[in-house]
């Protein structure tokens, strides 16, 4: 179902960004400093549920699109590439915001209700949607059929790799915010090599689609 290069990419793209500093991170990890592991746990499994509706509510939308229009899914993947060349660029010139900038407005969230608070941040985050539906159709193979079950699958696995990276700053949280604080380079280093790996990504699809 998928061609194996492109697969490659995928994981290699989707991992890095998942172990990137970024909201989820900041998110699940402002929450474990405040409420403890059991409720930074509970928050990761909640993002993991609200992604998948963003995942499932895009494959859907993108089977549509394929349905009614190859040129419509053509045009909807370029769209794509150039957002994340715009978040490529966005990710490299805030490389240096501080970290009480990200974890502010996490940390004064109310601490009941992690799991059902969770799913609620990330199913109602208007960026993750459109994050998802820029970046997993730059792997669709239209040719290969399947496109809901091709887009649900890589986003699942997306998921999962930013569930994982969650988990592991939930068991990490203490030490992990002492080196994202002490160290702005390691955070900026990150960052930087995320956003080039997007722009990168985006460019590159561009590029071969066109040919």
């Amino acid at each position: 179902m998928f061609n194996a290069h492109r697969f490659a990419l995928f994981f290699a793209a989707a991992l890095l960004l998942a172990v990137t500093p970024g909201p989820g991170i900041f998110y699940v990890l402002a929450r474990t400093l405040a409420g403890g592991r059991r409720e930074g746990f509970q928050s990761s499994i909640g993002t993991f549920f609200g992604g998948l509706f963003h995942v499932f509510a895009a494959a859907l939308g993108i089977s549509a699109i394929l349905a009614a229009s190859a040129v419509a899914f053509h045009t909807v993947k370029y769209a794509g590439a150039a957002y994340l060349i715009f978040l490529g660029i966005k990710m490299i010139r805030t490389r240096n915001v501080p970290l009480a900038d990200h974890t502010a407005a996490e940390a004064s969230l109310p601490s009941r209700g992690a799991f059902r608070q969770g799913i609620l941040t990330e199913a109602l985050n208007p960026k993750t949607a459109l994050f998802f539906l820029s970046f997993i159709p730059q792997f669709i193979a239209p040719e290969r059929g399947h496109i809901f079950l091709q887009f649900a699958t890589l986003g699942i696995l997306s998921v999962t790799l930013n569930t994982a990276a969650d988990l592991l700053v939930v068991s990490l949280a203490t030490p992990l915010e002492r080196k994202l604080k002490s160290s702005p380079t390691f955070r900026a280093r990150q960052r930087t090599a995320s956003g080039l790996g997007m722009i990168g990504l985006g460019a590159y699809v561009a590029l071969s689609d066109a040919k």
